[in-house]
């Protein structure tokens, strides 16, 4: 079989494409080059590091030494204008909205699972299936659906990222990391000598300031209270995101969080912890993989890194969803997703609206 793998030059992607060649497939490493000089970003910003979108010269070597060690071809796809199109325009709108987005998702389902296999095979190349280092799970019901699972390491899964992946996207990818641990893709790294970083981790979207893909001037607005009183000032409503602690400079008897914002006014509702509770949420530009096998006994994730909630759906329809948690659940923040989970396998998700 013919596999084209998206490479990074991280462990994670290596692997995948090495134990994919042991397996005796014809593989070709991709990657997406993402940036482009004609962006206008601060002074000094762009950096790299351990992150998605920046300068990613360094990045492109590194892949295309680990596929020179792998004896496989490799092939790099321009995907600047498109990325700054599809994902750096969602990320500044959805900040200027007073939302906060996640790009992660957007990249993965349009970029990375969209755009970058279509663009390859464009160019000629051919391939049956696409593989990346993510950490899940494609599998078929009993009906020939395809399944989205959870990584078998809880602490690697990558689920929540490419719950908006179509059946069409699900029925070409492969995964073969997704039943191994993080550990077992190291020792295999090592053993193979691939010339990776072996403790490298999942990439953040930036490494450097958010501000920096936002142009707009700094903006006095104010930090208030549930009365209205005004408790600081900051300079732009967008640098704050729901359930924000750190960073606020605003003394008070005891901690404070962000519970809202409101663009208009260029106003930050600040609170206690108990302020950020909410019994559900309503979801909208909803995405299922699969319809929702009933409407009770589902976990919620409502960020990457949240310990999923058990919850029911409690309103839907084709685009949204209202679901209520069997807990109190703190920070749901809009423009995050809300992924749906039936035991390991993903629903689908949407994008957070409001918390209820």
């Amino acid at each position: 079989m013919n596999v084209a793998v998206g490479v990074s030059g991280g462990v994670d992607s290596s692997v995948a494409a090495l134990l994919l060649k042991r397996a005796g497939h014809d593989v070709v490493g991709t990657m997406m080059s993402v940036w482009d000089e004609s962006l206008r970003l601060p002074e000094g910003a762009a950096p790299k590091g351990n992150a998605c979108f920046g300068r990613d010269d360094d990045e492109i070597e590194a892949a295309e030494n680990v596929c020179e060690a792998l004896g496989v071809p490799f092939r790099v796809v321009d995907c600047s204008a498109e990325y700054s199109r599809v994902v750096l325009e969602y990320f500044k709108d959805e900040y200027l909205a007073g939302r906060t987005p996640n790009p992660c998702v957007v990249c993965n389902q349009r970029m990375k699972f969209g755009l970058l296999p279509a663009a390859l095979e464009a160019s000629g190349v051919e391939f049956d299936k696409f593989a990346t280092g993510h950490y899940c799970r494609v599998d078929r019901a009993p009906d020939g659906a395809y399944l989205l699972r959870k990584g078998v390491d809880p602490k690697k899964d990558q689920s929540y990222f490419l719950h908006r992946l179509s059946q069409e996207q699900l029925s070409r990818v492969m995964f073969p990391l997704g039943g191994m641990t993080k550990g077992e893709v190291r020792k295999i790294a090592e053993d193979a000598g691939l010339p990776v970083p072996l403790n490298s981790e999942s990439q953040d979207f930036y490494s450097g300031d958010y501000a920096d893909l936002i142009p707009e001037e700094p903006r006095e607005g104010t930090f208030v209270d549930a009365d209205g009183n005004v408790l600081g000032r900051h300079q732009g409503y967008w640098n704050y995101t729901v359930g924000q602690r750190r960073g606020l400079g605003v003394s008070h008897t005891s901690p404070l969080y962000v519970v809202s914002i409101d663009p208009e006014r260029n106003e930050v509702l600040l609170g206690e912890a108990d302020a950020l509770e909410a019994r559900g949420l309503r979801a909208a530009d909803a995405s299922f993989i699969i319809p929702p096998p009933r409407r009770e006994g589902l976990e919620a994730k409502i960020r990457s890194a949240s310990r999923p909630v058990r919850c029911s759906i409690s309103a839907m329809d084709a685009d949204s969803f209202e679901i209520a948690f069997e807990e109190p659940v703190s920070a749901v923040a809009p423009g995050q997703s809300c992924v749906l989970y039936d035991g390991d396998a993903v629903v689908g998700g949407g994008v957070i609206e409001r918390a209820l």
